[in-house]
Protein backbone atom coordinates (compact mmCIF):
# COMPACT_ATOMS: atom_id res chain seq x y z
CA UNK A 1 0.00 0.00 0.00
CA UNK A 2 1.46 3.25 -0.97
CA UNK A 3 1.60 6.33 1.85
CA UNK A 4 -1.12 8.03 -0.21
CA UNK A 5 -3.49 5.35 -0.25
CA UNK A 6 -2.79 4.88 3.48
CA UNK A 7 -3.37 8.26 4.75
CA UNK A 8 -6.91 8.25 2.51
CA UNK A 9 -7.63 4.95 3.90
CA UNK A 10 -6.78 6.66 7.02
CA UNK A 11 -8.61 10.07 6.59
CA UNK A 12 -12.22 8.39 5.55
CA UNK A 13 -12.45 6.42 8.69
CA UNK A 14 -12.50 8.75 11.28
CA UNK A 15 -15.51 9.58 12.57
CA UNK A 16 -17.64 12.70 11.42
CA UNK A 17 -18.25 15.43 13.59
CA UNK A 18 -15.86 17.61 15.60
CA UNK A 19 -12.51 15.66 15.96
CA UNK A 20 -10.95 15.29 19.73
CA UNK A 21 -8.47 17.72 20.26
CA UNK A 22 -5.69 14.97 19.98
CA UNK A 23 -6.42 13.55 16.56
CA UNK A 24 -6.80 17.28 15.13
CA UNK A 25 -3.11 17.40 16.40
CA UNK A 26 -1.73 14.70 14.44
CA UNK A 27 -4.26 14.25 11.47
CA UNK A 28 -5.68 11.08 13.23
CA UNK A 29 -2.86 9.40 14.61
CA UNK A 30 -2.13 9.21 18.46
CA UNK A 31 2.13 9.47 19.47
CA UNK A 32 3.21 6.53 21.43
CA UNK A 33 6.16 6.49 22.32
CA UNK A 34 8.11 2.82 22.15
CA UNK A 35 12.03 1.58 23.28
CA UNK A 36 13.41 -1.90 22.62
CA UNK A 37 15.90 -3.51 23.95
CA UNK A 38 17.46 -6.30 21.97
CA UNK A 39 20.15 -9.13 21.42
CA UNK A 40 22.07 -7.07 18.11
CA UNK A 41 20.73 -4.78 15.59
CA UNK A 42 19.21 -6.92 13.01
CA UNK A 43 15.22 -6.99 13.72
CA UNK A 44 15.15 -10.62 11.56
CA UNK A 45 17.67 -12.18 13.17
CA UNK A 46 18.19 -11.00 16.46
CA UNK A 47 16.01 -11.05 19.87
CA UNK A 48 14.01 -9.16 21.41
CA UNK A 49 14.48 -8.75 24.77
CA UNK A 50 12.55 -5.62 26.55
CA UNK A 51 9.41 -3.16 25.47
CA UNK A 52 8.37 -0.42 26.98
CA UNK A 53 6.01 1.81 25.29
CA UNK A 54 4.16 5.47 26.86
CA UNK A 55 0.89 6.60 25.54
CA UNK A 56 0.65 10.58 25.48
CA UNK A 57 -2.38 12.48 26.43
CA UNK A 58 -3.46 16.32 26.09
CA UNK A 59 -4.40 18.70 28.67
CA UNK A 60 -7.07 21.23 27.92
CA UNK A 61 -4.74 23.89 27.03
CA UNK A 62 -3.22 21.40 24.11
CA UNK A 63 -0.01 20.85 26.14
CA UNK A 64 1.40 16.89 25.68
CA UNK A 65 2.15 15.18 28.77
CA UNK A 66 3.41 11.01 28.89
CA UNK A 67 -0.04 8.95 30.01
CA UNK A 68 0.48 5.61 30.96
CA UNK A 69 3.36 3.24 30.46
CA UNK A 70 3.17 -0.56 29.18
CA UNK A 71 6.23 -2.85 30.41
CA UNK A 72 7.43 -6.05 29.59
CA UNK A 73 10.69 -8.37 29.47
CA UNK A 74 10.42 -10.61 26.73
CA UNK A 75 11.92 -15.05 26.05
CA UNK A 76 14.30 -15.04 23.37
CA UNK A 77 12.04 -16.25 20.60
CA UNK A 78 12.97 -19.94 19.05
CA UNK A 79 16.28 -19.57 17.21
CA UNK A 80 17.52 -15.84 17.88
CA UNK A 81 20.82 -14.86 17.94
CA UNK A 82 21.91 -12.44 20.78
CA UNK A 83 25.32 -10.73 20.71
CA UNK A 84 27.16 -11.25 23.79
CA UNK A 85 28.24 -7.63 23.54
CA UNK A 86 24.26 -6.22 23.39
CA UNK A 87 23.90 -7.93 26.61
CA UNK A 88 27.06 -5.94 28.34
CA UNK A 89 25.74 -2.49 26.60
CA UNK A 90 22.14 -3.20 28.39
CA UNK A 91 23.37 -4.97 31.45
CA UNK A 92 20.20 -7.83 30.67
CA UNK A 93 20.82 -10.81 32.92
CA UNK A 94 18.82 -13.47 30.91
CA UNK A 95 18.62 -15.58 33.60
CA UNK A 96 18.17 -13.40 36.21
CA UNK A 97 15.66 -15.41 38.72
CA UNK A 98 13.22 -11.96 39.07
CA UNK A 99 13.41 -11.23 35.85
CA UNK A 100 9.73 -12.73 34.66
CA UNK A 101 9.82 -12.44 31.15
CA UNK A 102 7.55 -13.60 28.52
CA UNK A 103 6.87 -14.62 25.43
CA UNK A 104 6.99 -11.83 22.14
CA UNK A 105 3.23 -13.23 21.61
CA UNK A 106 2.29 -12.29 25.08
CA UNK A 107 3.68 -9.25 25.57
CA UNK A 108 2.43 -7.48 22.19
CA UNK A 109 -0.77 -8.87 22.57
CA UNK A 110 -0.78 -6.14 26.29
CA UNK A 111 0.54 -3.68 24.76
CA UNK A 112 -1.28 -3.38 21.64
CA UNK A 113 -4.71 -3.40 23.73
CA UNK A 114 -3.07 -0.31 25.78
CA UNK A 115 -2.40 1.32 22.69
CA UNK A 116 -6.18 0.70 20.97
CA UNK A 117 -7.63 1.48 24.18
CA UNK A 118 -6.01 4.76 24.11
CA UNK A 119 -6.21 5.45 20.51
CA UNK A 120 -9.97 4.86 20.45
CA UNK A 121 -10.31 7.09 24.00
CA UNK A 122 -8.37 10.02 21.81
CA UNK A 123 -10.74 9.82 18.99
CA UNK A 124 -7.86 8.82 16.55
CA UNK A 125 -7.81 6.09 13.98
CA UNK A 126 -4.33 4.77 14.93
CA UNK A 127 -1.02 5.11 16.50
CA UNK A 128 2.17 6.63 15.63
CA UNK A 129 5.28 5.09 16.64
CA UNK A 130 7.71 7.79 18.44
CA UNK A 131 11.22 6.72 19.58
CA UNK A 132 14.46 7.96 19.54
CA UNK A 133 16.29 6.68 16.44
CA UNK A 134 12.61 5.76 15.54
CA UNK A 135 13.32 3.24 12.49
CA UNK A 136 15.57 0.87 14.95
CA UNK A 137 12.21 0.57 17.34
CA UNK A 138 9.65 0.36 14.39
CA UNK A 139 11.76 -2.43 12.87
CA UNK A 140 12.10 -4.43 16.00
CA UNK A 141 8.09 -3.90 16.55
CA UNK A 142 7.52 -4.89 13.12
CA UNK A 143 9.56 -8.01 12.88
CA UNK A 144 7.96 -9.49 16.45
CA UNK A 145 4.38 -8.73 15.26
CA UNK A 146 5.01 -10.47 11.89
CA UNK A 147 7.01 -13.70 13.81
CA UNK A 148 3.72 -13.56 15.76
CA UNK A 149 0.94 -13.73 13.11
CA UNK A 150 -0.90 -10.39 14.71
CA UNK A 151 -3.20 -9.06 12.48
CA UNK A 152 -3.81 -6.07 14.33
CA UNK A 153 -0.99 -3.89 14.85
CA UNK A 154 -2.44 -0.81 16.14
CA UNK A 155 0.67 1.23 15.02
CA UNK A 156 1.20 2.91 11.02
CA UNK A 157 3.58 0.21 9.24
CA UNK A 158 6.28 2.69 8.33
CA UNK A 159 6.03 6.64 9.54
CA UNK A 160 7.16 7.22 12.59
CA UNK A 161 8.49 10.53 14.93
CA UNK A 162 12.19 10.53 15.40
CA UNK A 163 13.21 12.18 18.52
CA UNK A 164 16.83 11.89 18.19
CA UNK A 165 15.79 14.76 14.67
CA UNK A 166 13.29 16.40 16.76
CA UNK A 167 15.61 17.13 19.58
CA UNK A 168 18.69 18.18 16.93
CA UNK A 169 16.18 20.94 15.70
CA UNK A 170 15.42 22.45 19.32
CA UNK A 171 18.34 21.88 21.65
CA UNK A 172 21.20 20.93 19.12
CA UNK A 173 21.44 17.58 20.72
CA UNK A 174 20.97 14.19 19.35
CA UNK A 175 22.17 11.84 21.92
CA UNK A 176 19.07 11.11 24.11
CA UNK A 177 20.93 11.83 27.70
CA UNK A 178 22.34 14.84 26.15
CA UNK A 179 19.04 16.30 24.62
CA UNK A 180 17.15 15.46 27.93
CA UNK A 181 19.88 17.48 29.89
CA UNK A 182 19.43 20.49 27.44
CA UNK A 183 15.50 20.31 27.92
CA UNK A 184 15.76 20.17 31.63
CA UNK A 185 14.56 16.81 32.22
CA UNK A 186 16.44 14.86 34.72
CA UNK A 187 18.27 11.83 32.79
CA UNK A 188 19.76 9.11 35.52
CA UNK A 189 22.94 7.27 33.06
CA UNK A 190 22.74 4.36 35.26
CA UNK A 191 18.96 3.93 34.60
CA UNK A 192 19.79 4.05 30.69
CA UNK A 193 19.13 1.54 28.44
CA UNK A 194 16.55 -0.39 30.55
CA UNK A 195 13.46 -0.23 27.53
CA UNK A 196 11.55 1.35 30.57
CA UNK A 197 13.37 3.80 31.36
CA UNK A 198 14.34 5.19 27.85
CA UNK A 199 10.86 5.06 27.31
CA UNK A 200 9.50 7.52 29.90
CA UNK A 201 12.47 9.61 29.07
CA UNK A 202 11.77 9.81 25.26
CA UNK A 203 8.31 10.24 25.92
CA UNK A 204 9.29 13.35 28.24
CA UNK A 205 11.74 14.94 25.39
CA UNK A 206 9.34 14.32 22.77
CA UNK A 207 6.20 16.44 24.41
CA UNK A 208 9.21 18.67 25.32
CA UNK A 209 9.83 19.37 21.73
CA UNK A 210 5.85 19.58 20.82
CA UNK A 211 4.70 22.09 23.76
CA UNK A 212 8.30 24.24 23.18
CA UNK A 213 6.67 24.45 19.96
CA UNK A 214 3.21 25.10 20.97
CA UNK A 215 4.19 27.99 23.12
CA UNK A 216 6.14 29.72 20.57
CA UNK A 217 3.40 29.89 18.50
CA UNK A 218 3.83 27.27 15.50
CA UNK A 219 0.86 25.16 15.82
CA UNK A 220 -2.87 26.26 15.80
CA UNK A 221 -5.75 23.83 15.62
CA UNK A 222 -7.20 25.05 12.57
CA UNK A 223 -9.91 22.66 11.04
CA UNK A 224 -9.34 21.09 8.04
Amino acid sequence: MSEDNFEDELDGSLPPGPRHPMAARFRGYLPVVVDVETGGFNCATDALLEIAAVTIGMDEQGFLFPEHTHFHRIEPFAGANIEAAALEFTGIKLDHPLRMAVSEDHALHEIFRGVRKAVKANGCKRAILVGHNSSFDLGFLNAATARCEIKRNPFHPFSSFDTATLAGLAYGQTVLARACQAAGIDFDGREAHSARYDTEKTAELFCAVVNRWKEMGGWQDFDD
